[in-house]
């Protein structure tokens, strides 16, 4: 424990410290505690620096604060430190930085008034907690009132809210709320609207019983318990009321700023109605009882309309206008005897003035006497055991009984409102169970305290104990439950201050024996108690300055009672006088049922018992007491006891469930939060004391896989264990020394208090540990970047400096280089010319030295080169003669080891040349040899293609060159012949010319003078083209300016036109969703009331049958079909028992002859049918076969030759092999060896083993060898055509060179060319593998769909005789020929050739059962013509029934031309009147949809019901269109309400009512509706009847219909959206788990039964399939989908807002990737463009914006433009509940909100906070025409419809 503490009180370490304006401060540590520290140094929030003193005996502890990521837990109880600090702090923030008024508290909901209307308790909210746990959403009075109907249910138990709290706290709100809840969840079971009643009982109670004072507006003045009963079905069947403690006191008196009771200022209000002249009412202000206040209006409240709420709730209870009235006039009547004015006579009389105004009116209002009113206000009778007197009253006891008789008054009238509301409520129905909701004030301590109060805190100090009790019993038995050892837990019992209070000689029981008292007072009763409990009792306490005060030490606080006024309040006497005045009214009936019967009163209030079953206890006197006998008159405080215990017991018997109001402050600010005011009322409702019992044990509990998830990061790898259990226990054996500290359940693991804390800080050390590492890490890459950055920078510039100084050191260097060669130079000439004399010199010298030396040396060399010749000569010889005789032997030796090698080799060789590794090794270097010639051939071809490329483009320009060439001397040629023409034309022109000239003056001339003129006119015309031009300029621009504005008005008109229009088309089409969406509702309601309607009609009927003894009504359909079959089998057996009479009687039968022989004409014609047909199909086989031939021949020549040589190849092989292995056999059996070779010898054996792999490797070798020669031959021939168009003459010198080449060769072209067909093949593999598998995933398919239909029908077929058996399985087989046939017809005929192959050997046995037909034809005829012999012999007397055999074996011809009727069947169907309830019932009633949507084609019952329509139009049957259409329509409405929650049923008849309105429309007859129709199905069109009304009665049935489908598909799916999309972690490891409280709460670690996204997509999935199965149309899936995907996203999104445990970051990653698989399933199925990824943009919004940053402004503006499918109600709602699961990750702030607030001010929005999940989007029926022709349509013997015929 020490540890633990130095531990957690450390530096920066957060503790609470009391502060007396805050109550609790926070504060930070300054410096590590050790143990021996008399104090700590802590730093507040404001940096203020304090020295917090310890105590020296206790030494005890700052509280801790608990970790930020669990302030604002949705439960108290999650808190790892419960106390009371972080109770308030938690409460705080979430109410003024989350804006959540609600809390849980253990099993307590604390609820905390905002001052302000909260959009959270709609109808919307209400389904949102429907039927989920209670700590599944977050904290809500709808979530405690389902845990009470809940658990009403699941345990028949009662149930019992209680809610309690101080006034203005909102308690009379949280019961109307669950009230509310409850007659919206539950409904009534009766059409008496009984929840419509049991809220409008709270109008009235609240008029009557609620008042403003200083700390509500609307504050009960009364306690109330409801009994809210239901029926075995848990319906609301009815509701009692009983009520506690009217405050009397407030009729006659108000303090400042209250008010009386709302009732008085209604009336008030509405004084000037007509209905209320008689009532002389004013304005408030004028009446003594509602003005004392001085606050007759409330702020934003209108009394004259709270008054017609009043009035109506009266009228819907049954209280009708007449008793409202005289109600009223009670009211008034109170409120004019407040005005009467009592005068002082004298000391002891007082007196009222005659004809006083009010007195006047208040008799005439009640219907008494003004004498004796007046007299018995200031009177009073006097009884003695002798005489009786009267007894002036002065004028203060005169005034205290007028008031006294208002307030008694005012009680019965609220007793008797409270009896007829009760009376309302009750009705004939047994009650099952009820949920009792109570309403009572909470602990009151004020600055006076009386009688009033007492009695308010004995009640609480009693609900307090059963509290105390319930909490202390749950907490035992959960610890029970999960086997933790259980040590009994101190908790305060507040039994002593009860029995303080209601004990014998009691406080109680001491007030009422001095009200027995004739000289009793207050002061006496005071002193009783001084005496009595002030020296026994330690609760007790007398005040110091006070003898008339005592104080009582609650359990919340201290309490100072006043003594005075308790004996007046506790007698509540009346002036009996003034009683008996009011009851001798003859006038006003009302009044006198008032007191007419006071002592049958059963509650304080003088209600009587209801009729639901239940005792009373009665606290009035008895009937048969004497109500004057003071002595047996009970006093209030006995009343009130006595029903406080008969409260007691009833909720003992029930389960409680506690609501603990809150009042934040006392000045009733929104949002305000006063932590003073908030402290005193959890200490006194009893939520501190749940938190202390609750740390007193382990409050902290965890399941074993939720801690692991969550402190899975403190464990080590080899810690993990399979079982979590174990893999727990052994961490915090580790981590949590002290094992006091926990407890292991059998499912749980508890924790003391502040332990979760511990951990939370380990797991937070551990964390930051690793993400300072992480941080580290990155921030050391960050640095290495800057650095190496840095550095390449600082290189860069020391490059460039250290070259700039290179430069200059080089200039240096060449400088001095340049010197030192001037020097070196210089020198070099001094020292060359000193050099060379020297040398010269030395060279003498040396001269003449050497060459002395030189000959001597000569002369000793040619001396020992002769020597050495001489030498070499001799050993040469000596050293051959002896190699001689080395060579000899060693060669010989040689030769005997090589013969030797050379032997074993051969053998050797013997044995590999038979092994395909030898092949290998000999063709390894060929194979190389091939690569180099292939590398160098494809050289030469790319040489060779580049050279004919360069020759080709050579030519084309020589030719293009010479051409040109030509053409140009040509024309030379031309203009050589032009030059000599023109020559001789010379002479002639000059003649010409001077003539020429001559003419020319004269022109110039003439051309002078009109140059003049035409220089004059041009001046003249420029100037008019001038003045022109300008004008035109003008024009021009005048024009330009108005062919602009005529242009920005024509845009401008354009483009508000197309506004405009645009707007009329969007405000259409809204308008037409909406009346379209108005339509649909209607007809909902339409069929709600027409199946109420029915079920009425069945109540009737059963009931009207009960009646009668020995009859059991039965389901109708039932019934029905059952008196059809037993007519059938009657029939039939009255028909079977005829035919054997008759076979008895007469031996044989004539009408079996006449079946017989139709038997045969059917067959021949079904035979002349088959046969037409299998010829049709045959040609058509032909044909097709012919055509594939044509197209497989050149595509198929390799493969055929392949085959044809492998065959080939392979046949001669095999029969060489058989050959060569009967040799090998007989030369083993045969010869000397015999016995030695047998079979089963050894050597037998393993010359057979060499035997069978030597023909195993010969097989496979020359299978290598074929495919190498077809593959050569195939690449020959497909490779020819090709290279002969690019590279002829290569080619052919190519092959012209292999051909002259050996072998080698030969191999090389061949396996170039199996290397380039490989190559091929593998490509085209690789292409046309996956095709395959698609398709032969499609034939499994359709494989298994056959073989269902063919198991079905082979069932059906087993069904039938003999003969039918035939018949249907031949149908069945051309039926099935046909489709395929059309299917292949349609295919690529390359991929079909084998499956025609198939359907021709199909069509030969077809055949051969054609040919079996007919032999059974002909043994029928030959039968046929026995059975016309006997009945021949046996014709006399019948001669007009006989037949001649000729007639009989000659009929079956005559219809030859039976199959061209058939073909012209005119897709028609016919029946008899009395067979159409036999097809309702065979089509629709008994159809099985899932063997009709797997065998039939899509849509056939509508197609059949259709056929049969037309006939009907057909023969003009008017009666038989109308019934069969309103059969058809009632009997799918009956099958859907028989089978409604059946998905395939509710879709199949979806699918066929639509195309049954589609056949409608497609055969009306209408242009709209032919234009796809084919000729042949225009002439089908209906003639005689236009059904229009009928097709809009049918697609009002569709739309029934789909929303019928909807509403099924939504409860499917409804479980499994919030479990899959929000709690399940499709992403392992993203979210946190945090700690949770005493609440259970979901879980998302999925387990056995959770629902996860793959269910959900699983489930779409089958929706989809089952859709497309019945042929829905594609346009009403997508509608149908986008619906689905609204109510994923609006119920989704709805839980998202309604708990805070979602909204993080990590859940906000969850949502996206669930988002994004939807998508992902919409792109496979090809449903992105329906519309249900837009319905999800909300969801997606909101996932983004738990996810984006939401600190800066900036992020405040991407919030509000990215959110625009959010409300500002719901971005608000999500940034408020936003959850940080770790302490990284930061809370939004309030200021950050309030930025959101004002951006988002101006949108025009609805300020709905949750979706609708309800709404259904308008459906529509797009016009899908059938393509297919009714006359092809064949009816299945599966479907019983034989009594059809086709027309």
């Amino acid at each position: 424990m020490n540890r633990e503490l130095e531990y957690m009180f450390v530096q920066s370490a957060r503790v609470w410290i009391p502060d007396a304006e805050e109550v609790w401060k926070s504060a930070e540590l300054a410096k590590d505690y050790k143990n021996d520290d008399a104090s700590l140094q802590l730093m507040l929030e404001d940096g203020t620096t304090i020295d917090h003193k310890l105590d020296p005996k206790t030494k005890n502890l700052p509280y801790l604060r608990n970790p930020d990521i669990l302030v604002g837990e949705n439960d108290l109880t999650a808190l790892s430190y419960l106390h009371e600090p972080a109770v308030l702090h938690n409460l705080k923030v979430r109410f003024i930085d989350s804006k959540l008024i609600y809390t849980y508290c253990g099993i307590v909901l604390v609820a905390i008034n905002p001052y302000e209307t909260l959009p959270i308790y709609g109808t919307d909210i209400i389904n949102a907690y429907s039927g989920q746990n209670m700590g599944d959403m977050d904290p809500h009075i709808f979530a405690v009132a389902e845990e009470a109907y809940k658990q009403m249910a699941r345990d028949e138990r009662n149930q019992s809210i209680i809610v309690s709290g101080e006034s203005g706290a909102g308690k009379t709100v949280s019961a109307k709320y669950a009230m509310r809840y409850f007659a919206t969840v539950s409904g009534s079971a009766s059409e008496a609207n009984v929840e419509e009643k049991v809220l409008a009982s709270n109008p009235i109670m609240e008029a009557i019983g609620n008042a403003k004072t200083t700390r509500n507006d609307n504050s009960s003045r009364f306690g109330k318990y409801i009994e809210i009963g239901f029926d075995n079905r848990y319906r609301i069947i009815g509701a009692n009321m009983r009520t506690y403690l009217l405050e009397k006191s407030r009729v006659v008196f108000q303090a400042d700023e209250e008010r009386n009771y709302h009732i008085f200022y209604q009336l008030c209000a509405s004084a000037n109605q007509p209905e209320f002249k008689n009532l002389r009412l004013s304005t408030a202000n004028d009446f003594l009882y509602t003005r004392q206040g001085r606050s007759p209006v409330i702020e934003g409240i209108d009394d004259a309309k709270e008054l017609r709420t009043t009035r109506h709730a009266f009228t819907l209870l049954g209280i009708n206008e007449s008793y409202q009235i005289g109600l009223f006039q009670v009211l008034a009547a109170i409120l004019h005897l407040g005005n009467v004015e009592i005068k002082d006579r004298d000391s002891d009389s007082s007196l009222i003035a005659p004809n006083n105004r009010h007195l006047t009116a208040f008799c005439e209002l009640v219907g008494v006497t003004y004498q004796d009113m007046s007299q018995w206000l200031c009177h009073r009778k006097l009884k003695t055991a002798t005489e009786t007197y009267i007894k002036p009253l002065p004028r203060l006891q005169a005034t205290n009984a007028r008031d006294a008789l208002s307030k008694h008054i005012y009680a019965k009238l609220f007793s008797w409102i409270v009896e007829h509301v009760n009376k309302a409520l009750v009705t004939n129905v047994k009650q099952h169970s009820f949920i009792g909701v109570l309403d009572i004030y909470g602990f009151e301590t004020f600055e006076i305290n009386s009688f009033e109060q007492f009695c308010i805190n004995y009640a609480n100090e009693k609900l307090q104990q059963q509290f105390n009790m319930h909490v202390f019993k749950l907490e035992q038995e959960e610890y029970m439950k999960e086997q933790i050892p259980w040590t009994l837990i101190d908790f305060y019992d507040n039994q002593p201050c009860i029995n303080l209070i209601e004990a014998k000689m009691g406080i109680l029981d001491l007030l009422d024996e001095e009200c027995k008292m004739p000289k009793g007072s207050d002061d006496s009763w005071a002193q009783k108690l001084y005496n009595t409990h002030l020296k026994t009792c330690s609760l007790f306490e007398k005040p110091r300055m006070s003898n008339r005060a005592f104080i009582i030490q609650h359990f919340a606080d201290k309490v100072e009672y006043q003594c005075e006024g308790f004996l007046e309040k506790n007698k509540d006497t009346v002036n009996e006088e003034q009683i008996h005045v009011l009851k001798a009214s003859k006038k006003f009936d009302l009044l006198v049922e008032l007191f007419q019967d006071e002592e049958k009163a059963t509650t304080p209030t003088g209600q009587v018992p209801g009729t639901g079953g239940r005792t009373r206890l009665s606290i009035k006197p008895d009937k048969g007491r004497d109500t004057s006998s003071k002595e047996h008159k009970k006093t209030v405080g006995c009343q009130f006891r006595n029903s406080l215990q008969m409260l007691m017991e009833t909720l003992n018997a029930t389960t409680p469930h506690y609501v603990r109001c809150i009042k934040p402050n006392d000045f009733k600010l929104a949002f305000s939060f006063d932590p003073k005011r908030a402290v005193q009322q959890l200490r006194a409702c009893g939520v501190l004391e749940t938190i202390r019992i609750s740390a007193a044990g382990f409050p902290s509990r965890w399941t074993y896989q939720e801690f692991f998830s969550r402190y899975r990061v403190l464990m080590k790898q080899k810690d993990v264990l399979p079982d979590r259990k174990l893999t727990c226990k052994n961490v915090l054996e580790k981590l949590v020394q002290d094992q006091d500290k926990y407890q292991f359940g059998k499912t749980k693991i508890f924790f003391r208090a502040g332990q979760v804390a511990y951990l939370e800080k380990l797991r937070a050390d551990k964390l930051r540990a690793a993400c300072i590492r992480i941080q580290k890490t990155i921030r050391c890459w960050l640095a290495r970047k800057k650095y190496l950055r840095q550095r390449s920078a600082a290189i860069t510039i020391q490059r460039f400096t250290r070259g700039y100084q290179a430069r200059c050191l080089a200039k240096f260097m060449r400088r001095t280089q340049a010197a030192t060669i001037i020097q070196k130079y210089q020198r070099m000439c001094v020292e060359r010319k000193r050099f060379r004399q020297k040398q010269a010199a030395a060279l003498a010298m040396q001269t003449i030295l050497r060459a002395y030396m030189a000959r001597q040396k000569y002369q000793a060399l040619l001396r020992e080169h002769k020597a050495v010749i001489i030498q070499k000569h001799v050993r040469g010889w000596l050293a051959r003669c002896w190699y001689k005789r080395c060579l000899e032997a060693i060669v010989y030796l040689q030769c005997c080891i090589r013969r030797m090698r050379a032997k074993r080799e051969l053998k050797k060789l013997k044995i590999e040349a038979r092994s395909v590794e030898h092949f290998k090794k000999l063709n390894k270097g060929m194979e190389n040899k091939i690569m180099q010639l292939q590398r160098k051939i494809d050289e030469q071809n790319k040489d060779n293609r580049v050279i004919s490329e360069r020759l080709v483009s050579l030519e084309s320009s020589y030719a293009s060159e010479s051409e040109r060439m030509r053409g140009e001397l040509g024309r030379l040629r031309g203009v050589e012949e032009d030059a000599k023409n023109k020559t001789n034309q010379v002479s002639s022109l000059l003649e010409e010319l001077e003539k020429l000239r001559k003419e020319l003056s004269v022109t110039q001339q003439e051309k002078k003078t009109i140059e003049d003129w035409a220089q004059k006119y041009r001046d003249e015309m420029e100037k008019m083209v001038s003045e022109l031009k300008d004008q035109n300029g003008l024009l021009k621009k005048e024009k330009d300016d108005l062919n602009r504005m005529i242009q920005e008005q024509s845009q401008q008109m354009t483009e508000k036109m197309t506004r405009a229009i645009a707007q009329e088309t969007q405000q259409l089409e809204t308008d037409l969703n909406e009346e379209r969406s108005r339509y649909q509702n209607l007809l909902t309601e339409h069929l709600r009331l027409e199946e109420k309607y029915d079920d009425l009609k069945e109540e009737l009927a059963h009931s009207t049958n009960v009646s009668k003894p020995g009859h059991r009504r039965t389901d109708s359909t039932h019934s029905s079909n059952e008196s059809e079959y037993t007519y059938n089998s009657e029939y039939a057996e009255l028909e079977d028992g005829s035919r054997v009479g008759e076979d008895v009687t007469r031996g044989m039968d004539t009408s079996l002859t006449l079946k017989l022989q139709k038997r045969v004409t059917e067959l021949e014609q079904e035979k002349q049918s088959l046969r037409n047909e299998l010829e049709n199909r045959e040609e058509q086989f032909q044909r097709a076969r012919a055509r594939d031939d044509a197209q497989f021949r050149k595509a198929r020549g390799a493969e055929l030759e392949y085959e044809s040589l492998k065959r080939q190849e392979l046949e001669s092989e095999n029969k060489k092999l058989r050959h060569d292995l009967a040799e090998m056999r007989q030369s083993l059996l045969g010869g000397a060896a015999a016995g030695a070779g047998a079979p089963g010898s050894p050597a037998y054996k393993v010359l057979l083993d060499q035997l069978n792999a030597s023909c195993e490797e010969l097989e496979v070798r020359k299978e290598e060898v074929l495919i190498l020669r077809s593959q050569l031959v195939s690449q020959k021939e497909a490779v020819h055509h090709k290279e002969t168009m690019t590279e002829p003459s290569v080619f052919a010198q190519d092959v012209n060179k292999l051909k002259d080449a050996d072998e080698l060769k030969q191999a090389y072209v061949g396996l170039k060319d199996t290397n380039r067909l490989l190559e091929q093949q593998l490509q085209a593999q690789r292409r046309t593998y996956d095709s395959e598998v698609e398709s032969l995933r499609g034939e499994l398919q359709n494989v298994k769909e056959e073989n269902n239909r063919q198991q079905q029908l082979l069932a059906q077929n087993l069904q039938l005789p003999p003969e039918a058996r035939i018949e249907a399985s031949l149908q069945h087989e051309i039926t099935r020929l046909t489709n395929e046939n059309l299917e292949l017809m349609a295919d690529d005929p390359t991929a079909s050739r084998e499956a025609r192959v198939i359907i021709l050997r199909r069509m030969v046995d077809l055949m051969e059962q054609l040919e079996k037909q007919d032999r059974t034809i002909r043994k029928l005829k030959k039968q046929l013509k026995v059975y016309s012999k006997r009945i021949g012999e046996m014709g006399a007397g019948h001669t007009e029934g006989q037949t001649s055999p000729g007639q009989m074996v000659e009929e079956p011809i005559h219809p030859v031309n039976i199959p061209r009727r058939e073909k012209d069947f005119q897709g028609m169907l016919e029946y008899k009147k009395e067979d159409e309830m036999k097809l309702v019932k065979n089509l629709i009633l008994e159809l099985k949809p899932r063997g009709v949507a797997v065998n039939l084609i899509p849509g056939l019952p509508a197609y059949i019901l259709f056929m049969c329509l037309r006939h009907a139009d057909y023969v003009n049957d008017d009666q038989k269109v109308r019934t069969l259409l309103t059969s058809t329509i009632n009997s799918i409405k009956k099958i859907l309400k028989k089978r409604g929650d059946d998905f395939e049923t509710v879709s199949f008849w979806l699918a066929n009512t639509c195309r049954f309105l589609h056949c409608l429309k497609q055969y009306s007859g209408d242009e709209a509706f032919m234009k796809h129709n084919t000729s042949r199905q225009n002439e089908h069109c209906l003639s005689n009847f236009d059904l229009a009304e009928y097709r809009q009665v049918i697609s009002d049935l569709a739309i029934q219909i789909y929303q019928q489908l909807v509403k099924c598909m939504e409860n499917i799916l409804q479980p499994m959206i919030v479990s899959g999309m929000l709690e399940h972690e499709t992403i392992q490891g993203v979210s946190g788990v945090k700690p949770t409280g005493l609440r259970k709460r979901t879980s998302s670690i999925a387990d056995e039964g959770t629902y996860t996204l793959d269910s959900i997509l699983r489930q779409l999935s089958a929706f989809h399939s089952t859709m497309c199965q019945h042929g829905t149309d594609p346009e009403l899936i997508k509608q149908v989908v986008k619906q689905l995907f609204y109510i994923i996203g609006a119920v989704t999104l709805n839980n998202l807002l309604l708990r805070k445990d979602m909204c993080s970051w990590s859940k906000g990653m969850q949502i996206r990737y669930n988002v994004s698989q939807l998508e992902e399933w919409l792109r496979d199925k090809g449903l992105m463009n329906c519309g249900a990824k837009e319905t999800l943009e909300p969801l997606i919004q909101a996932a983004q914006l738990l996810q984006v940053k939401k600190k800066t402004d900036e992020d405040a503006e991407a919030i509000c433009s990215m959110c625009h499918a959010l409300t500002t109600a719901q971005i608000v709602k999500v940034l408020n509940l936003y959850t940080p699961v770790n302490e990284f990750e930061e809370r939004v702030s309030v200021a950050f909100i309030r930025t959101i607030q004002t951006r988002l001010r101006d949108r025009c929005e609805s300020p709905q906070l949750l979706m609708d999940t309800k709404m259904i989007y308008p459906v529509t029926f797009p016009f899908s025409p059938s393509s297919l022709a009714l006359e092809t349509i064949q009816i299945p013997t599966s479907l019983n419809l034989s009594f059809l015929t086709r027309v």
